[in-house]
């Protein structure tokens, strides 16, 4: 029993529940520390703004972006180094652009541009291209006048002496290889086509040693067919250029016959060839001399100082003698000495 009479234990049961003291004082506590919180993370805000306003050279610092190896897999650039944007493909339609402008601005570099083989007719053409395989067009030039006066027509050098050809073409190289196919293709003009040279592109690539290169140049120097001459030369600016990246010269010429009108096709064929006899060299590109470097997207492959890019000019261009003992009229350069004159 208490005090008044009443159990205690009754006491207790009629009394109303009352949070515990401790409870409410955590409670105040969370609701304080919100508050500070909340108080203190706006703080933070105002200063880091305040921070950002003062510092814009830190907050301008660029994210490094991370570089794509692989699809789906990523590496983080090194250490240092700086954001490169990357370049934007040229279209197809920009390279077309490119390309007949190149066309354009080597015709005004080039404009007495010519095939750089001596001859008189298709016949000594064909002929003299078949021996320009793996040689100069200066040295077939050298060596053609002797072979031509002894043997004018195809009849002629179809019945000469074999041993007789190989020593007159001994200077041009393979000469015993060359030799066969010069005399195949002149007995072939002479028993098939009535000993004149075809005009016709099936008919001349069946004659022994003539490959597509050599039917055009006949074709476009004597005919006036068009056609793209794929040499050496040709191959490598079309590839320097962008204008394909093949190495076959098929391909080549399908790839490039796109790109221009086919009335340019031979003198296109003739420009190429004299910038990379002259300026675009294949070990040493005079790029410092280069007139059309602005077109070019392999500029700086080869020497791009101008006093030592000049020093790589050959031919006319640097003030030497041109491939042919009777270049055609117009031609600015000097005539090529004949064989043991020296080619000073």
């Amino acid at each position: 029993m208490g005090e008044h009479g009443v159990s205690k234990q009754a006491k207790v049961a009629n009394r109303k529940p009352v949070k515990p003291v401790e409870s409410a004082k955590t409670a105040k506590t969370a609701k304080t520390a919100k508050t500070a919180k909340t108080a203190k993370t706006a703080k933070t805000a105002k200063t880091g703004k305040a921070a950002k306003a003062a510092e814009p050279v830190e907050a301008a610092k660029p994210v490094k972006a991370a570089k794509t190896t692989e699809p789906g897999k990523t590496t983080e650039p090194a250490k240092g180094a700086k954001p490169v944007k990357p370049a934007k493909p040229e279209s197809r339609l920009a390279m077309v652009r490119r390309a007949r402008r190149i066309n354009r601005e080597l015709a005004e570099v080039f404009p007495y541009a010519h095939p750089e083989l001596d001859f008189r007719n298709p016949f000594e053409l064909l002929v003299a291209t078949v021996l320009s395989a793996q040689t100069t067009d200066l040295r077939v030039n050298q060596t053609t006048p002797a072979l031509f006066a002894k043997y004018p027509t195809p009849e002629d050098l179809a019945a000469a002496v074999p041993e007789e050809v190989e020593e007159l073409i001994r200077p041009t190289g393979f000469f015993r290889a060359k030799t066969k196919s010069i005399m195949g293709l002149a007995a072939a003009l002479r028993d098939d086509f009535g000993g004149e040279v075809p005009g016709r592109l099936e008919d001349l690539v069946k004659l022994p040693g003539v490959g597509r290169k050599t039917a055009f140049v006949v074709l476009g120097n004597t005919f006036g067919v068009p056609g793209i001459t794929v040499d050496t030369h040709f191959m490598r600016l079309a590839r320097r250029w962008r204008w394909t990246e093949s190495d076959d010269p098929v391909k080549i010429e399908a790839e490039v016959a796109t790109i221009f009108p086919k009335s340019e096709w031979t003198m296109l064929s003739h420009r190429v060839i004299f910038h990379g006899r002259r300026i675009c060299h294949a070990r040493k590109p005079a790029c410092g001399a280069c007139p059309i470097t602005h077109l070019c997207p392999s500029y700086g492959e080869g020497e791009t100082d101008p006093e030592k890019a000049r020093k790589l000019l050959k031919y006319e261009m640097g003030g030497f003698p041109g491939q042919r003992l009777d270049p055609p009229p117009g031609y600015p350069g000097r005539p090529a000495p004949p064989l043991g004159a020296g080619e000073g």
